[in-house]
């Protein structure tokens, strides 16, 4: 059974309105609000639904409530493209009020059917770079939110890895090409991996068949390392992912907590379900009356550092003193 140590504590600073009483708040807003959320994962991924949870419930604290002034339409789709398109185009025919949406796929999908419609997204990265926003301080559209990670965060990441495995030479980094995001971590992570003495190998995945091909020749070269950035298609795979890894005894460094507790080596990113509550702050906001394109698109602002000490010792690496100091978290 994992035990949960926290090494630190933080508290995101949630905008808009102080939280009403619910009755209170209810009795002002009677209208039903209709609020479309499509995630392009599997109703089964337990952590996605965690999410939803923490969105759902901050908003009932802010006073939107299910069957009394609001209405959630989910939509879930595993990572199929085809999918994902039905599901963004059934909810904009819906109209809702707001549209809640992670994945670097699916954001450019909603933007290509409604630029009315507000879209609130808890993902993602560099949304100027990518058209989401004119601007960080002023979106301008009708797309803002809160991002998942800074490109630049990619070195530290790197750094991370060589701490806790120092004799890693090459690391192979396992993504999907189709995500958009893509090419901008590719860029950062070969930007960042010669300074540390480290080869970057760029290995493409569709599927699990790709994950198990580009981890097994990660593993036939000596002092290998996987790489795991944000990507949906990792996600939908991770369990496999982390089994496969653990087969071929490599040590990996993954962008979501959620990698760690379930067994992999470590993580180094944001806090998933609170930029869901913070999403929630947003929507708020918006069906108070705000314009999306008036919210500052807010990059992250902490980052945690995960490692599971289990799975460190499984492949007889010792953790140094100086990385415990700064771990958020352990799992034991």
């Amino acid at each position: 059974m994992a035990i949960h140590i926290q090494r630190r504590e933080f508290i995101f600073t949630l905008g808009g309105a102080a939280a009403w009483p619910l009755a209170a708040r209810a009795q002002q807003d009677a209208r039903v609000r209709r609020i479309g959320i499509l995630m392009p994962l599997p109703p089964t991924n337990a952590e996605a639904q965690a999410r939803v949870r923490a969105f759902r419930e901050e908003l009932r604290k802010r006073g939107w409530a299910a069957g009394v002034n609001a209405q959630f339409d989910e939509r879930w789709t595993g990572d199929n493209m085809d999918l994902i398109r039905s599901a963004a185009t059934n909810l904009v025919e819906l109209n809702p009020d707001v549209i809640v949406a992670q994945g670097a796929r699916v954001v450019p999908i909603l933007m290509q059917l409604t630029r009315s419609i507000p879209i609130v997204t808890p993902s993602g990265s560099e949304p100027v770079e990518r058209g989401y926003a004119e601007s960080l301080a002023r979106p301008g559209g009708n797309v803002t939110g809160f991002a998942t990670t800074e490109v630049s965060v990619i070195g530290k990441m790197l750094q991370t890895l060589k701490e806790i495995a120092p004799n890693v030479a090459h690391v192979s980094m396992i993504y999907n090409p189709d995500s958009p995001t893509g090419a901008l971590f590719v860029r950062q992570f070969e930007s960042a991996a010669g300074p540390l003495g480290v080869k970057p190998i760029i290995a493409h995945i569709h599927g699990l068949a790709d994950i198990e091909g580009a981890v097994a020749a990660a593993a036939a070269q000596p002092n290998g390392g996987i790489f795991v950035p944000l990507d949906v298609t990792m996600s939908a795979f991770m369990e496999e992912t982390i089994a496969t890894i653990a087969r071929h005894r490599l040590p990996a460094i993954y962008s979501e907590r959620v990698f760690v507790t379930s067994g992999g080596l470590v993580s180094y990113g944001t806090d998933r379900v609170e930029l869901y509550r913070r999403a929630a702050s947003y929507v708020d906001r918006i069906l108070r009356g705000e314009k999306a394109g008036d919210l500052p698109f807010q990059q992250p602002t902490k980052y945690d550092l995960v490692i599971n000490l289990k799975t460190a010792k499984t492949l007889g690496l010792e953790v140094p003193p100086t990385l415990l100091a700064r771990v958020d978290e352990v799992i034991e």
